[in-house]
């Protein structure tokens, strides 16, 4: 029997756990679904205990565990890799002081005239023409909301880490995060993979004490060894080694075997992705930086849509009520129900136009969800598909500015995640970007490039091609329609992109409208 990676994959809704051989075959998998995934003590807020994921985690291995013993016996290492943007507060004792504030939480705190940056920063910040940015950055940091609503825990607060430092804590006993799973509101360098110096301007954006901080280790090194509580608790055998990988998407676009610009990964989720992988460093847009890929000296150029596939959820909770009974009655999922409807409607939506800023991003960090070009032949069905080509249309925006640092066109795009499975979706994704579509054959992308950088930390490959090489196989591929393009580039040049442009100050004062109405300015 092939040795085998015990992955964990952390999600915002479920969790996965996998053994995975050297060849990229899944030998066990158990999948918890989180209920509930997250606590909204208040309209857009969305917190959860840390240990809450520990002890689902605990339930998944288990199983795998009971029904695959034999396959433990050939386990050679153990990768975790999750969600981002999460922290934990730990007081003296590590223990946690609060739910964590998850990546997809509302909250924002007002900060008055920015009155923690200091007088420098701010002239510097408004000179690179990027205040509104550093605003929405900070606005949107979790340690600022505690230190302006919760004083009393800030105080207590011994360790601000992100929650992945937690987990490896608690499975190892050593509080340390990997250098490419450190993506979100902190102040890390992600060329060198270590906090900022003290003196840097981003310092004070995020409001972070850098003697909070855990210790940030190299990826590919090992972060520890299961510990025999852990190991009594999980059913994962003691003194395993912990390797140090990366975060959801740098191990999804890993496991769709993207190790360079001639291949974009794009991920399908609850917040959708487009990466591009290079061996150098660059910003894909002005103060976004490229993360580090789970394995050494590759950087992933990534440009993120906040509310990707959390848009579908949206739609069928507001409006999807008689589709549902529908979709129940045929036999059907409510996607799969829904995509046979949109089927019908002529690429372009006979006019109907969305930008999905349902969750700003840091290039447009004052933008709001908006949907132009309503007429009498509009109907819901209308309006779904404009969210899945409002999604592409954004998609492609990414890649055009992750292309103003490659120079690049990539030969075609492996799509993966929960939207893959559509059909619809893939060929609008293929069309919108005028570039044929790979679906990835692993509907565990993310778990699938996990395991291959734990082959790599422990020696079974020793670069990354030869990893994807003999683990990863390739999928269906979807070819884009030229006349579909051809009127997707139109509506891409001469409408969506002109959207925002034109409503960047009413999407301003709409926001300062709903900050008001909310007492929150």
């Amino acid at each position: 029997m092939k040795t085998c990676m015990l992955v964990v994959d952390v999600g915002t809704q479920s969790l996965r756990a996998s053994l995975i051989d050297e060849t990229g075959k899944v030998l066990a998998f158990s999948r918890k679904k989180y209920d509930p995934a997250y606590y909204s003590p208040r309209e857009g807020y969305a917190e959860q205990d840390a240990d809450f994921y520990l002890h689902v985690l605990c339930q998944a291995t288990k199983d795998l565990k009971n029904s695959n013993s034999e396959i433990y016996d050939n386990l050679k290492g153990f990768v975790i890799d999750g969600f981002r943007d999460t922290s934990v507060i730990l007081d003296e004792n590590k223990k946690p002081i609060r739910n964590s504030i998850l990546w997809l939480d509302q909250r924002v705190t007002v900060i008055p005239h920015m009155r923690n940056l200091k007088l420098y920063e701010k002239a510097l910040f408004n000179l690179v023409g990027m205040y509104d940015t550093v605003k929405y950055n900070a606005e949107r940091t979790v340690s600022y909301w505690i230190k302006e609503n919760e004083p009393q825990n800030w105080a207590k607060m011994k360790y601000y880490c992100p929650i992945s430092a937690y987990f490896n804590y608690k499975i190892t006993n050593n509080l340390a995060v990997s250098g490419a799973d450190t993506i979100g509101h902190y102040p890390i360098n992600f060329k060198k993979g270590t906090w900022l110096p003290s003196w840097h301007p981003k310092i004070d954006v995020y409001g972070i004490p850098l003697d909070k901080v855990p210790p940030v280790v190299p990826v590919g090194s090992i972060i520890g060894t299961v510990t025999k509580e852990f190991s009594e608790a999980s059913g994962i055998p003691e003194g395993i080694n912990v390797y140090a990988s990366g975060s959801d998407k740098a191990c999804e676009t890993f496991g769709n075997g993207c190790t360079d610009e001639d291949v974009a990964s794009v991920s399908l989720g609850t917040a959708c992705t487009i990466d591009v992988v290079s061996h150098k460093y660059s910003e894909p847009e002005t103060f976004l930086p490229s993360y580090q890929a789970p394995y050494k000296g590759y950087y992933d150029l990534e440009v993120q849509i906040y509310r990707g596939l959390w848009m579908i959820k949206w739609f069928t909770d507001n409006f999807g009520s008689v589709d549902i009974k529908d979709a129940t009655k045929a036999g059907m999922t409510i996607e799969d129900y829904l995509n046979m409807k949109i089927a019908k409607i002529h690429p372009g939506c006979d006019g109907l136009v969305l930008q999905p800023y349902w969750g700003p991003g840091l290039k447009r960090p004052n933008a709001k969800g908006s949907i132009i070009g309503f007429s009498g032949v509009h109907t819901r069905y209308h309006l779904y598909r404009a969210i899945i080509e409002g999604i592409a249309f954004a998609l492609r925006d990414g890649l055009d500015e992750i292309r103003k640092k490659t120079h690049k066109m990539p030969k075609y795009l492996v799509v993966s995640g929960g939207g893959s499975s559509s059909d619809i979706f893939c060929h609008i994704i293929a069309d919108v970007f005028g570039i044929d579509v790979h679906r990835a054959p692993n509907a565990e992308s993310s778990t699938l490039g996990g395991a291959m950088s734990g082959f790599i930390s422990n020696g079974t490959y020793k670069t990354p091609q030869e990893a994807i090489k003999n683990m990863v196989v390739p999928g269906d591929v979807i070819p884009y329609d030229k006349d579909n393009h051809e009127i997707y580039n139109r509506l891409y040049k001469k409408v969506y992109l002109k959207i925002y442009p034109s409503l960047k100050t009413v999407y301003n004062n709409c926001k300062h409208f709903y900050l008001e109405s909310n007492g929150e300015e």
